[in-house]
C-alpha cells in the first residue's frame, strides 16, 4: 500500500489561466514565479545546499485539469491537433496520474511570512499549482544533446510580436515592469491559440499577472491590441 502524496508547497506564477501557458518550461524565461513552501518544508534545513544549483526539477499536480480524467490517445499541439499519439508519448496533462515534471531556473531563496521561499524563472505552471517535490538538476547526466526527441526534435518556430500604439500607451500608463512586458512578447510569439485556430480576424485575450492582453495572430506576426487591468 502506497502513502498518499502531500504537496510541499504552492507555486504562484503570472499564468492565471491555462490559456497562454507555454507548452514547455524555459520557453518564457521572463516568467517569474515564487514557490511558497509549507511548514515544515520551509525550513533552512530542508534547503541546505540547494543554492549551489542553478536549475531544479519541480514535480507537480495538474490541478487545473485532473477532474477531467485521462485519455489513452491525445492530440499534441505540436502536430497541429490533427494527429493522435499515445498518452505516454506526450506531455499531456490528461494522464492516468495527474503528475507533471518541469525544469526551472532557481533565481534565489528568500524569506517569506512562513519561512523560506524559492524565486524561480521559466516555469510553465498555472498559478496555484501544488508542488510535490523538488530535485536538483544535474547537467552531466540529464543534458543529452544526442537523444532522440520523437515528434518534437527542435524548438517551435516563433512569431514576431508587434504592439499597437494604443497598447504601448496603456502599458506605460499601467507602469508595467520590463519582465512582464518581455513575458507578453514571449507568450504571444509561441502562438497560444488552439491548434485548429486559423482566423486572423479573431481577437483573443490572455491574462498574465494582473493584466488582460488582447491580441490577434496572422501568419506573419502576433499583434498586441490592448492591455487592461484584470
Amino acid at each position: 500500500m502506497t502513502n498518499a502524496l502531500t504537496p510541499i508547497g504552492t507555486l504562484h506564477s503570472p499564468f492565471r489561466e491555462k490559456f497562454g501557458i507555454p507548452r514547455q518550461p524555459g520557453l518564457a524565461p521572463h516568467a517569474l514565479s515564487r514557490l511558497v513552501l509549507d511548514v515544515p518544508y520551509a525550513s533552512p534545513e530542508c534547503l541546505e545546499g540547494l543554492s549551489g544549483f542553478s536549475h531544479i526539477w519541480l514535480i507537480f499536480i495538474f490541478h487545473g485539469s485532473q477532474e477531467q480524467g485521462w485519455k489513452p490517445r491525445v492530440r499534441p499541439p505540436r502536430l497541429g491537433g490533427n494527429e493522435r499519439l499515445g498518452v505516454f508519448a506526450t506531455r499531456t496533462m490528461f494522464r492516468p496520474n495527474p503528475l507533471g515534471l518541469s525544469l526551472v531556473e532557481l533565481v534565489g531563496i528568500v524569506d517569506g511570512p512562513q519561512g523560506k521561499e524559492l524565486v524561480l524563472r521559466g516555469a510553465d505552471l498555472l498559478d496555484g499549482t501544488p508542488i510535490l517535490d523538488i530535485k536538483p538538476y544535474l547537467p552531466y547526466v540529464e543534458a543529452l544533446p544526442d537523444a532522440r526527441a520523437g515528434f518534437a526534435p527542435e524548438a517551435p518556430a516563433l512569431l514576431p510580436v508587434q504592439w499597437t500604439p494604443e497598447a504601448r500607451t496603456q502599458a506605460a500608463t499601467l507602469a508595467l515592469d520590463a519582465d512582464l512586458l518581455a513575458l507578453i512578447d514571449e507568450v504571444l510569439a509561441q502562438d497560444p491559440r488552439p491548434a485548429y485556430a486559423d482566423d486572423p480576424m479573431r481577437e483573443y485575450g490572455v491574462r498574465l499577472d494582473d493584466v488582460n492582453v488582447r491580441f490577434v495572430v496572422t501568419p506573419a506576426a502576433a499583434t498586441v491590441l490592448t492591455i487592461m487591468p484584470a
